[in-house]
């Protein structure tokens, strides 16, 4: 299997490089294979984490030692140049969680703020959590391998845009966590030119966020005012109802029009995929993240395209719109039914990436950090990890087990019975109102894990579930929608065997969770008085 993956991998690297040297155009603004065979003006320079070199033609670029810890509330200069000049490859690393070296804590990047002021402007044009710059959203490690951006193991930032500058550039990092930024090694490399041409434009980033997208309003990606290229897009939606989100249009406005002229015919196909999304990476377009296939509530997906070989040519202004658009559950239509063309109130993230000749305007601002973090949907949340005493489970071996998987949570239960009639484990957990709300389990995955039958107060809820996969992962499990009365609760996984490919019966519980519905189901109230101990509903 190992091997195969790393077969995968090389040819995955070299059709990329097939693509980029065959195909590329000279007028792209990613440096194709053919440019290499040209000479052209210029001087190679990085500025970098241990780069201090004394000589007066490095003026701008020198960088003192790479601090241990950039503590919350600071700001870090990775690059201060003096132009004019190239900036052709950013590269980044820095500790995550959990690491024997990170004893208090490391801040995401999410947490770190990305600025780039252009030519001393007091307004930078490129703002963006680091995370999402590089195309991986939520805050979540994750790899993309693309032409313009690639993110090695969810741990190397690698971004190759071109970013031309007359005068000077400045890049920094602000630390918008309580918590460190542990270990922060970085390579900007660019080229020294004596000039530029006149019409050389400018690189521009912005994110922005909707928690949830705004009733009546398409959701904004960008609002520029000047001349440019519009060349990017990183678009993620966390869901807050059941069912597919990406029936919205994307809807492009150029040069002031009213009506866009530039229309899609949904959210997949803007992204280059057909009938829904899927987990994948590309050249030119791809999912980094999504961390379940099933349509759920909850549901997180992280999209990137980028307009390389197409870029949309605005002469005074662009406007980026997504409509928020999908399908509904019946409990949250008034007609009642299930169908295609509903206002969703999901969360949204995106961050617009372009080219253009002026300073950008500003449309939006970037939230801090703490508000950046999506708000939790949770409206009760037990830990597992809480419920290790022998009352709550049978004869076994039982652990909290730590990782990255469980950061949030600090630690798993991990049960391993002695037999299959030892197989049980029992949470308790209190309804303090009625309200609509979804059952769902979050569990781990592996190579010996166990089936497990759910019961909520002795009934049983839905289908054995199978904890069986060859390679670990936490999942997550949603058993049912319903309307529980007020009260105290146990949820009890009684152990029925195991899949024949697993090596043992053991389960790992991270997590029960009651998630809130939208308010207006619980408006619509259609299921309120159905008794779900008769007839369990989840919808898809």
């Amino acid at each position: 299997m190992k091997n195969t993956n790393i077969l995968n991998h090389i040819l995955f690297i070299f059709i990329t490089v097939l693509v980029m040297g065959l195909f590329v155009p000279s007028s792209s603004h990613a440096q194709g294979l053919e440019d290499l065979t040209q000479w052209k003006q210029g001087r190679s320079m990085r500025v970098g984490s241990n780069v201090w070199i004394e000589d007066d033609m490095y003026d701008g670029q020198n960088n003192k030692d790479r601090p241990d810890r950039i503590e919350a509330g600071q700001t870090h200069v990775l690059a201060d140049l003096k132009g004019p000049g190239v900036i052709t490859h950013i590269w980044m690393t820095f500790l995550h969680e959990p690491h024997f070296w990170v004893t208090d804590g490391a801040a995401n990047h999410q947490e770190m703020l990305l600025r780039i002021y252009w030519d001393g402007r007091e307004k930078p044009d490129v703002e963006a959590p680091v995370g999402d710059f590089f195309g991986c959203c939520f805050g979540k490690r994750m790899e993309l391998i693309s032409y313009p951006v690639v993110v090695e193991d969810g741990d190397s930032y690698n971004c190759f845009w071109h970013m031309p500058f007359r005068k000077s550039a400045r890049i920094e990092v602000v630390n918008q966590s309580t918590k460190p930024i542990r270990k922060l090694y970085n390579n900007i490399d660019w080229i020294r030119k004596e000039s530029l041409p006149e019409n050389t434009m400018y690189f521009c980033a912005q994110y922005r966020q909707e928690y949830p997208a705004q009733n009546g309003k398409d959701y904004l990606v960008l609002d520029a005012e000047g001349k440019g290229y519009y060349v990017g897009t990183v678009y993620a939606v966390r869901t807050r109802s059941p069912a597919w989100f990406g029936e919205g249009d994307e809807k492009i406005y150029i040069d002031g029009e009213e009506k866009p002229s530039i229309r899609g015919t949904g959210t997949e196909d803007y992204f280059l995929s057909a009938w829904g999304l899927k987990k994948n990476s590309t050249p030119y377009f791809g999912v980094p993240y999504l961390n379940q296939p099933d349509r759920i509530v909850g549901q997180m997906t992280c999209s990137y395209r980028w307009h390389i070989h197409d870029p949309l040519v605005f002469n005074t202004g662009i406007r980026v719109t997504f409509e928020t658009f999908g399908w509904m559950s019946a409990d949250e239509n008034k007609e009642h039914e299930a169908h295609s063309w509903n206002e969703r109130e999901d969360d949204f993230t995106s961050v617009a990436f372009w080219y253009q000749m002026e300073p950008t305007k500003t449309f939006t601002t970037v939230p801090l950090a703490d508000q950046r973090k999506l708000p939790s949907l949770e409206r009760i949340l037990v830990w597992g990890k809480n419920f290790t005493d022998t009352r709550y489970h049978g004869q076994g071996k039982v652990t909290v087990q730590e990782g990255e998987r469980y950061l949030e949570s600090g630690g798993q239960l991990l049960f391993r019975p002695e037999s299959v009639e030892q197989g049980w484990i029992e949470i308790p957990f209190h309804v303090e109102q009625k309200e609509p709300l979804r059952l769902l389990l979050e569990l781990t995955r592996s190579y010996d894990f166990g089936m497990y039958q759910p019961y909520l107060n002795s009934v049983k809820i839905g289908k054995p579930i199978d904890l069986y996969r060859a390679e670990t992962d936490l999942w997550e499990f949603h058993l049912m929608d319903f309307w529980p009365d007020p009260g105290d609760y146990t949820l009890r996984l009684e152990c029925v065997g195991k899949n024949r490919d697993s090596t043992g019966n053991a389960i790992g519980v991270n997590s029960v969770r009651l998630r809130e519905r939208r308010p207006r189901v619980k408006t619509f109230g259609y299921d309120k008085d159905k008794d779900w101990r008769k007839e369990q509903i989840l919808y898809q």
